[in-house]
């Protein structure tokens, strides 16, 4: 069974590059979400604060080899 969470922690290429890392992590995908439907967000225009849009990072993973609990540990470790 593959589950999926969507993280948001600053910089999401580094996040993204951290997951992928993770033994039991399928997929980390970096993008955007939450934003205005109306715009279609490029880096820049995320970058200005304006879009309504925040850097994100989709996470497929098998709750059998990796808990979410240790998911969420590790991205709020790599934000500090």
């Amino acid at each position: 069974m593959i589950e999926v969470i969507y993280l948001a922690g600053g910089c999401f290429w580094g996040l993204e590059k951290l997951m992928q890392s993770i033994p039991g992590v399928k997929e980390a995908v970096s993008g955007y979400a939450n934003g205005k439907a109306e715009i279609v967000p490029t880096y820049d225009s995320v970058c200005s604060g304006r879009t309504g849009y925040r850097e994100t990072v989709r996470v497929e993973y098998d709750p059998e080899r990796v808990s979410l609990d240790a998911i969420l540990l590790l991205s709020l470790r790599s934000s500090m």
